[in-house]
């Protein structure tokens, strides 16, 4: 008997109007039915949320759209997994993308509302923190663009990383409440849950006749769902999917410890659960710090691929091309511990054999490295991997096995050699090395950027690279003009489209059309008068939440990372205070007008990031309130950086700070989008600055400082920076006012210990690169003064940024690493 239900024709929406009368009638509907709320009452953020559901509508015609044709066509998938991803504000993004800007606003407006100012409403979505995560949205959005069937993969955290406040200039962590009510953007998807085990026992099952089968018996369990925000692609070509998942624990409440009395024990396992997704990056210089984080990594690692094997499996009979029709890419090593997972769940889940189901892993895999710094390719104790991950730490023993025995002999490795390699880390106490372990199970190791991908080859993975030479590859990094040029700065846009006409808009690259206009005085004119008005913004937003007055007419020197001693924000404040006793000493000089201004957070456990934040604002706080300086230098350190500030002072950048020690920057993402912007790089020939010269032209950029081979090669011969320091008059005279308390009154010991790192080990070579730093600002200074050849400069590198954006990579990804 076939109890199967006929198969029903389901009727498909018709698109919906992009009238402005019908999208004004649609968001006083929502406004009505689904928030309950009059018109006359509405407040902004109400008229915010109504305006949002009528934009997801018709995503969400696009979204299914594009979900249909992948299964239609049997289209390979790309996955990226990031613990990162700062995508900002959505509504400018979403409706710009649609191509609905001028009808929402128009609706709106005939509603009495302002689109702009119910726009700047909507939290920035705390899902990441610096590059790495801004690099994850990037490329979300030009998967989409460029028509990749993507998801990402992450974590919804409830408060990210932390939201940044200053106290008396120190730095101060609180919660970042950006889902305090709710979010309109996502979906739940219960459907999607899943189990995530830890800690407990492996058992060995199976007769003497037959191999033996693995099961891992957890001691704890969690459940992970899945939340979806819709990512859709410049004119909406294709709209992928952004799946984060949160944690919810198995039992909620203890109800017999509750009806104890032991109120707190009844909700352990709830709060061990949610403290899961809580945090970004919670605090490891403590063991239960470490704890968190794996348990982090391998949550979402965990979910991510439970979700794309039971995807495959709707699809096709097995396994065997998974390879062909799934891609997975790790952002960083955070991630790495899937390579463990998907072979626990190919092999003790699915019943494939080991061999098999390492061949199928590394063809899925690539990994994207991120670092140099040894610190940052994440390692864990052996001991807290085995007692939380205990079958995982069986699977990394095997797969080191076999890597370990096919150096040996198919490549007669070395002793050393050997232990470089290794997925266990010898020296000292005993480590996994997630690094190590990312590369062994990928077939693809990509850097990002030329420089970066060079030194990977001789530096971290020199060994793993002579094992299998044809792994590493480059892909530079990119970012996308739709955020980083059209919606942060559309009179820039409207006038390069004025110049050039649209073809822009489609492909960055016919930007270089805009090279005949770099000395026309007309157009100089009009761009000077653009970046203007972006500087008025800049100093509204700082007046206004600071109090702090800034000139527009003066130089604005910008300097938006996370505060990490290798980006030297120390060396461009210690440059400040250098030139402090320069204008006071010389005030017969014709110096020019600067702003310096710094964003950033530092890591709530990063003692000397946390320094030199408040060091900046010591800084200060001086020079600021000396009428000796005559207006002639501020500096600003403004608060709580995220995508939308960066939105703001991008734009506004008049010379942007690229000065990281040569060879410890990957690759960086903000050099472009200042660059792109038209602003004047001053910068270390390291990471992306290498290919930006080569693009925008050595004439064009300000280039100081040792090179990367310079650097290695002082750390070898051993730098003294004590003796750099006696022969430099103004970089002696700055460290001894900041080390002597000159900046810090209230406590004159409180930047000893920074500069005394200085005099003594300097690993960042702020000593060995301040003087061509200091004299390439003066540089700097010199084409300021001559309008003409400024505004030729940063016109021209804006015509010639257009290879720099995440398209281009993210196409080079697909033909190159993902055959999608």
């Amino acid at each position: 008997m076939n109890n199967s239900l006929p198969a029903v024709e389901i009727p498909q929406p018709s698109p919906r109007s992009t009238r402005p009368e019908i999208l004004a009638a649609e968001i006083i509907e929502r406004l009505t039915y689904r928030i309950g709320k009059d018109a006359k009452v509405a407040k902004p953020h109400d008229w915010l949320t109504a305006a949002i559901l009528v934009v997801r509508d018709r995503i969400i015609d696009r979204w299914m759209d594009s979900t249909r044709r992948v299964y239609e066509q049997g289209d390979k998938r790309v996955y990226y997994l990031s613990l990162e991803f700062l995508i900002g504000r959505l509504m400018r993004d979403a409706v710009s993308n649609l191509g609905l800007m001028n009808e929402l606003r128009d609706a709106l407006a005939s509603l009495g509302v302002d689109f702009d100012v119910i726009a700047g409403l909507e939290p920035d979505a705390a899902l990441g923190n610096g590059g790495l995560g801004r690099l994850a949205a990037c490329f979300m959005e030009s998967m989409a663009t460029v028509d990749i069937p993507a998801y990402g993969y992450g974590i919804r955290y409830v408060h990210g990383l932390f939201r940044q406040q200053m106290a008396d200039g120190w730095q101060v962590e609180l919660p970042e409440t950006w889902l305090a009510h709710g979010n309109p953007w996502e979906f739940e998807r219960r459907e999607s849950s899943y189990e995530i085990g830890f800690g407990g026992s492996v058992e060995t099952i199976g007769g003497y006749d037959e191999p033996p089968r693995y099961v891992w018996k957890p001691a704890e369990r969690v459940i992970a769902t899945a939340y979806d925000t819709p990512v859709v692609g410049w004119r909406a070509q294709r709209v992928n999917t952004l799946r984060l998942w949160s944690a919810q624990p198995i039992d909620p409440i203890l109800l017999d410890a509750f009806n104890a009395g032991d109120h707190i024990g009844a909700l352990r396992e709830s709060n061990k659960a949610e403290a899961l997704t809580r945090v970004l990056y919670p605090a490891d210089a403590n063991p239960a710090g470490q704890e968190l984080r794996l348990r982090q990594e391998y949550f979402f690692s965990s979910a991510s691929l439970q979700d794309i094997l039971r995807r495959h499996l709707q699809q096709y009979p097995d396994f065997s091309n998974l390879p062909d029709k799934v891609a997975i890419q790790l952002n960083d090593t955070h991630p790495a511990v899937s390579i463990g997972e998907m072979m626990r769940l190919l092999t003790d889940v699915h019943g494939l054999e080991f061999d098999e189901a390492w061949e199928i892993t590394r063809g899925t895999f690539s990994y994207t490295n991120h670092t140099l710094l040894p610190e940052a390719l994440e390692s864990w104790p052996v001991p807290l991997f085995e007692r939380l991950l205990p079958r995982h730490m069986q699977i990394v023993y095997a797969i080191n096995a076999k890597i370990l025995v096919e150096a040996r002999k198919a490549k007669n490795f070395s002793d050393q050699q050997i232990r470089a390699i290794s997925l266990i880390d010898e020296n000292g106490d005993r480590r996994v090395r997630m690094g190590n372990l990312a590369f062994i199970g990928s077939h693809s190791i990509n850097g990002v950027s030329a420089l970066h991908t060079d030194l990977m080859k001789v530096t971290v993975f020199s060994d793993l690279h002579t094992l299998y030479p044809d792994r590493i590859n480059n892909k530079t990094n990119g970012i996308t003009p739709r955020r980083w040029l059209m919606q942060c700065n559309p009179a820039l846009t409207s006038l390069i489209r004025e110049a050039i006409g649209d073809k822009f808009l489609d492909d960055t690259e016919a930007l270089h059309a805009l090279d005949a206009f770099a000395d026309d005085a007309a157009f100089q004119e009009k761009f000077a008068a653009v970046k203007r008005e972006n500087k008025v913004q800049l100093a509204h937003l700082v007046g206004s939440r600071m109090g702090v007055r800034l000139d527009p007419s003066a130089m604005f020197d910008i300097q938006i990372k996370r505060i990490h001693e290798y980006k030297r924000q120390l060396l461009n404040i210690v440059e400040a205070v250098a030139l402090y006793d320069q204008i006071r000493s010389h005030p017969e000089l014709d110096w020019v007008p600067r702003v310096k201004l710094f964003a950033g957070k530092a890591a709530p456990s990063y003692h000397n990031a946390k320094l030199i934040i408040k060091l900046a604002n010591d800084v200060a706080r001086v020079i600021n309130n000396d009428p000796a300086v005559r207006g002639l230098l501020k500096v600003v350190f403004v608060p709580n950086y995220n995508v939308s500030l960066a939105e703001v002072m991008v734009p506004a950048a008049d010379l942007s700070e690229q000065i990281s020690t040569a060879g410890m920057e990957a690759s960086g993402t903000g050099n472009m989008k200042f660059a792109l912007n038209g602003a004047l790089t001053i910068g270390t020939l390291d990471g992306a600055n290498v290919e930006m010269r080569d693009h925008v032209g050595a004439e064009n950029i300000v280039i100081f400082g040792l090179t990367a081979e310079e650097v290695a090669q002082a750390r070898a011969d051993g730098h003294e920076p004590r003796a750099i320091i006696e022969k430099s008059k103004e970089l002696s005279q700055a460290l001894d006012a900041i080390a002597s308390g000159v900046f810090s009154p209230d406590d004159r010991s409180r930047f000893t210990g920074l500069i005394d790192g200085i005099y003594n080990h300097d690993w960042f070579m702020l000593t060995a690169d301040f003087d061509a730093y200091a004299a390439a600002q003066r540089t700097v200074d010199q084409i300021w003064t001559n309008p003409k050849s400024w505004y030729s400069k940063t016109i021209r590198n804006t015509a010639r940024m257009g290879w720099f954006s995440s398209d281009r990579t993210i196409r080079q990804y697909a033909s190159e690493i993902w055959r999608a």
